[in-house]
């Protein structure tokens, strides 16, 4: 049953669907996904052409807009826009530390886990789509991992799409996950010293509160235990447009003096409490590097043991030394398990997917080659999250794909740049810039 009702300037329609958990089995057990479906209000009555937007993560849902921001306003212009709850998040099927126990124990959770990977959701769209389309094609909207999701879709159902725009998402096509973080962190590195060139003020500061966490047993109210190595992963921030003013912000007033020394501030500890916690995003931490997993190799925390070959991201021993200390960013370690109460239950269950030596190939080159479909994605100068040259490589793998390289937008360059990113990509992917 759908329900529609009006916010300024749109009609909200909310869609329920039942899907195959595993899609090998469409006989098996089902879950639900639940996806918003946006219209303008005075087109609510056309008959328009549908966009499917897959939201970055892994593990998170769609946005809840408010009105037309950002570069929703742009796609309402020609489009009825599905805004889709991947499996697993938002208001679809939950997978988290409350309802994962009902699977059984770890091995049982973690087999559930396989099947919350790119060609899942993908599925999972061709799956609606005959649904909410009549069968007609329809155009996606990649955002990061939604944009691995849509490389994934080129490949496995190019039928089911008109065109594909993909912003800051073009994954490689082959690389491991150690491949993935052996690029990653001299990226991080370079978003540091950036930072601290325009704040310099902050070098001491982050020092000062690592070697608090170093010297003492912090507790956040929320029951996580911030560790130095936790608040280096504050450095995540830094991937977005506001993200080194807002690292800035929150360094500045770390410490309060009290009666019994120097302590992290309760403001501060409230405002990192809310960026570390992965209660509202679990599946981020389970599956992060399952995402790279293709093959007989198991990504066996990839990001932890990968960072040991930088050793200047060694909170410890940069404090020993006079140097900065490094903040990492789009990497989940194994130490998160025990230190983030949302996730502690699950560290087991994410052992277990590290572990794991089945991962089947999430990307086809040889279909990739022969594309028809109009294509087309930003490709962030020196984005944080996603490898630029990796993202390169793989645009010239794409047959047809036209990329739009630039450095005037950061990772969240649909957000901040809103109707002239998505402009400026569905003119390519016509062939009319």
């Amino acid at each position: 049953m759908s329900v529609s009702y009006r916010q300024p300037g749109v009609v909200l329609t909310d869609r329920h669907f039942t899907v195959p958990l595993d899609h090998a089995d469409p006989a098996g057990e089902t879950i639900e996904l639940f996806a918003r479906e946006v219209v303008a209000g005075d087109r609510a009555r056309q008959n328009l052409p549908w966009l499917v937007y897959l939201q970055g993560g892994p593990g998170f849902g769609a946005n809840r807009f408010v009105g037309k921001p950002a570069w929703l306003g742009r796609a309402l212009k020609e489009y009825r826009v599905l805004l889709l709850d991947q499996r697993g998040t938002g208001a679809s099927t939950p997978a988290n530390r409350q309802t994962l126990p009902l699977r059984g124990g770890p091995a049982e959770q973690a087999g559930y886990l396989t099947h919350f990977r790119a060609d899942s959701i993908v599925r999972d769209c061709e799956a609606i789509r005959p649904a909410v389309t009549g069968g007609a094609p329809w155009t996606v909207l990649g955002q990061s991992f939604g944009g691995f999701c849509t490389v994934n879709y080129l490949s496995s159902a190019p039928e089911g799409l008109s065109a594909a725009v993909i912003t800051g998402g073009l994954p490689s096509l082959d690389a491991h996950a150690d491949d993935v973080y052996r690029a990653a962190y001299p990226r991080i590195e370079r978003k540091v010293a950036a930072h601290y060139a325009r704040y310099p003020q902050d070098v001491e500061r982050a020092r000062r509160i690592a070697d608090h966490l170093l010297t003492h047993d912090v507790v956040l109210p929320n029951g996580y235990r911030l560790t130095a190595e936790a608040f280096q992963s504050l450095g995540i921030l830094l991937g977005g447009a506001e993200g080194s003013h807002r690292l800035h912000f929150l360094l500045e007033h770390a410490f309060v003096r009290t009666a019994g020394g120097p302590a992290l501030s309760d403001a501060f500890q409230e405002e990192v409490q809310g960026l570390l916690s992965y209660a509202g995003h679990p599946l981020y931490a389970l599956v992060h590097e399952a995402i790279y997993g293709q093959d007989t190799r198991p990504t066996a925390w990839s990001a932890e043991r990968v960072r040991g070959e930088f050793p200047q991201f060694d909170a410890a021993k940069a404090l020993a030394g006079d140097g900065p200390l490094l903040f990492t960013g789009e990497t989940v370690h194994p130490w998160v398990f025990d230190c983030d109460p949302a996730l502690r239950p699950l560290r087991e269950t994410a052992e277990l997917l590290a572990a794991r030596t089945d991962w089947t190939p999430l990307y086809d080159p040889a279909r990739l080659a022969a594309n028809e479909v109009p294509v087309a994605a930003a490709v962030y100068h020196d984005d944080m999250y996603v490898d630029t040259a990796h993202s390169l490589r793989t645009a010239r793998a794409v047959r047809g794909l036209r990329t739009w390289v630039t450095d005037e937008f950061e990772h969240d360059g649909v957000r901040a740049g809103g109707p002239r990113v998505l402009d400026r990509l569905l003119a390519l992917a016509r062939d009319e810039a």
